[in-house]
């Protein structure tokens, strides 16, 4: 049995977001999916990782938080809503996102979730990473939305290019050695349409929630995001001279 992780991050359960991951949820157990979630705003997820959330370090004056994940993995000092949200994240096939764009990023809540649950010395290590990650078969993707139209959000749009926006998110991932689909970008999605703007919202917005069984249906099929492979990187980790690069963020010396 496939089983599914629902990642909301969004303060509103009634919003679009929330609906749309409610449509991801209700498409996977149409299949047979066991669905796990994790509203992190209704959870009261604490995106801030802190010295005083362990056992014995409250009063450390010079916290490391790779260094006490690393410890705390290994000796159960794991503050238990950690601990709830490793356990799904260890069990889930595949991991769905849902979330709008804030200041050109995902909302704190989904970075602080990253901070903490993605633990140094347990869902990776200096050895396992990238083509090397403990997750390496797990596959993710991310339902998205903007307040900016589409146009905005492309490659020359004045908002900047959503693909590149996602990409450390993205890249996140890709640092456990997960697999990242292909992004669903619902764009110009905001509370000030009036009016035929609104209604043309709304349908357009009733269509994405109509498609998202079949979308979840060709999960596995759908096109993944490329990353270079480890083997394009010399021992510096600079990506050698020719290889191809995938994103602006990476590329060769010359």
């Amino acid at each position: 049995m496939t089983t599914t992780l629902i990642v909301l991050a969004h303060p509103n359960r009634s919003s679009f977001n929330g609906t749309w991951a409610e449509a991801s949820a209700a498409a996977c157990k149409a299949l047979g999916h066991k669905v796990l979630w994790s509203d992190l705003v209704e959870m009261g997820f604490d995106a801030v990782e802190r010295a005083e959330l362990y056992n014995g370090n409250g009063n450390c004056s010079d916290f490391d938080p790779l260094k006490v994940q690393e410890a705390g993995a290994k000796n159960g000092d794991i503050p238990d809503h950690v601990i709830n949200e490793v356990d799904k994240l260890r069990k889930a096939d595949q991991i769905i996102f849902h979330f709008p764009l804030w200041w050109f990023a995902p909302p704190a809540v989904l970075k602080g979730w990253f901070d903490r649950v993605l633990l140094h010395g347990d869902m990776h290590t200096v050895e396992e990473r990238f083509d090397t990650g403990r997750c390496r078969d797990k596959t993710a993707l991310f339902c998205v939305t903007t307040g900016a139209t589409e146009a905005e959000c492309g490659p020359s749009g004045k908002e900047g290019n959503v693909q590149l926006l996602l990409w450390p998110a993205a890249y996140t991932l890709r640092y456990l050695g997960i697999k990242i689909l292909d992004p669903v970008v619902v764009s110009g999605v905001h509370g000030y349409h009036v009016g035929a703007d609104r209604t043309e919202l709304e349908q357009r917005l009733a269509g994405v929630l109509n498609d998202q069984a079949d979308l979840i249906a060709e999960f596995e099929r759908r096109s993944a995001i490329q990353f270079n492979m480890d083997q394009d990187f010399d021992s510096d980790g600079r990506l050698k001279s020719g290889s191809q690069s995938h994103n602006p963020f990476i590329l060769p010396l010359n």
